[in-house]
C-alpha cells in the first residue's frame, strides 16, 4: 500500500468505506435517491478509523488515536447496544458488577480497548462513592 495522505476522504476517497464494503465514492446523493444507498451505508468501516488513529498518532494525538481506536471496536456493534453502553457508564445509572457485565461483553465481541476504559470507570466509580 501507499504511503497514506490525510485527510483519508480527500486523498484515497476511494479505499475508505463503509462497513458495507461500498467506497465513500458510491455514497452520494444521487445513489441515496436512487435507492442504490442505504443507512447502513453510512456506517464506517472500522479500518478507516483505524487509519485515522494511526494519522493522530503521528499528528502528535494519542488521546485522539485512543477515542478513535476505541470507536473501530465499537463500530461493529449494533448502535443499540453502543447506546446501552454508554448510558450504562453515567454515574450512579450501573452497579459494579453490571459495569463488569458490559465489559465482558465487550472483550468477547472483540473490543479490549473498551472493555478495559469501562473497568476503569468502573473503578473510578467506586472509588469515589459513586456505585456499589
Amino acid at each position: 500500500m501507499a504511503e497514506l495522505s490525510y485527510p483519508l476522504g480527500e486523498h484515497h476517497r476511494s479505499e475508505v468505506r463503509a462497513q458495507t464494503g461500498r467506497a465513500a465514492d458510491e455514497l452520494t446523493v444521487e445513489a441515496v435517491r436512487a435507492g442504490r444507498v442505504g443507512a447502513q451505508d453510512a456506517a464506517i468501516d472500522p479500518e478507516t478509523l483505524l487509519r485515522q488513529a494511526d494519522f493522530a498518532e503521528r499528528g502528535g494525538n494519542p488521546q485522539l488515536a485512543d477515542n478513535l481506536r476505541r470507536g473501530a471496536e465499537l463500530a461493529t456493534f449494533p448502535d443499540d447496544d453502543v447506546l446501552r453502553f454508554y448510558d450504562a457508564l453515567r454515574p450512579g445509572r450501573s452497579s459494579a458488577a453490571e459495569l463488569e457485565e458490559i465489559a465482558v461483553t465487550l472483550e468477547a465481541g472483540g473490543a479490549a480497548r473498551c472493555a478495559a476504559l469501562v473497568r476503569e470507570a468502573r473503578a473510578h466509580y467506586l472509588r469515589r462513592g459513586l456505585i456499589s
